[in-house]
């Protein structure tokens, strides 16, 4: 894999090399970066068998660089916890975090299929042009797909004002469904739809008479 040979370049011949890496098995998102054109994992893209061509390895695209392949993941991450990334409950006591189990039917579960997998190894915002333009205000399709997944998952009770704060020009109505998120993404996911399928939802929160920010 391409990782291997980062590894052995900077083992053997130039320590100064700086990339990120952890697990190796395409779990963890680490290595993200853009080789030979497109944003993948390095640890799941093969070096080609035609040792006479070149691999061209960048970072990922338009964030700042901290070093040679290590992006400035300040921003993304800063979006992520925006939306607030975990389950919401109303009524409950702070003695009770960790004791009561909250259930879900296998219907209601299998919603959040192509979505939880997701690793935020953020190729699929790197690769939208929306996002490389307005990535200070855009939440990009990673962080977009992740607020879809807690508006979906039964157990969370804040599913309308999550979707409520998804109401506005940046937020959302920026995609343009050009669908270089879903092509890029190397879990196989589809952010694209994820962010289309949100849409609907706030189609129907509108016509409930909620005004549309759009």
């Amino acid at each position: 894999m391409i990782l291997d040979a980062l590894i052995k370049i900077k083992n053997e011949i130039d320590p100064t090399l700086t990339f990120r890496r952890s697990c190796r098995e395409g779990i963890c998102g680490s290595c993200a970066m853009n080789i030979n054109g497109g944003n993948t994992l390095a640890c799941l893209a093969k070096i080609d068998t035609n040792t006479n061509k070149t691999s061209k390895i960048y970072p990922l695209p338009h964030m700042y660089v901290v070093k040679d392949l290590v992006p400035d993941m300040n921003n993304f991450y800063a979006q992520y916890k925006h939306i607030e990334p975990y389950l919401k409950k109303k009524d409950v006591q702070e003695e009770d975090y960790g004791k009561v189990a909250y259930f879900q039917s296998p219907e209601d579960r299998v919603k959040l299929d192509g979505m939880y997998e997701c690793i935020l190894c953020a190729c699929c915002s790197t690769s939208c042009p929306s996002y490389w333009w307005n990535s200070d205000k855009y939440l990009g399709p990673a962080v977009i797909m992740q607020a879809y997944r807690w508006i979906m998952d039964s157990r969370d009770d804040f599913g309308a004002d999550r979707l409520s704060k998804m109401n506005d020009k940046w937020s959302l109505y920026k995609c343009h469904t050009i669908m270089n998120c879903t092509k890029t993404c190397p879990k196989g996911l589809n952010p694209g739809a994820a962010v289309g399928e949100m849409k609907k939802l706030l189609v129907g929160m509108t016509s409930s008479g909620i005004p549309n920010q759009g």
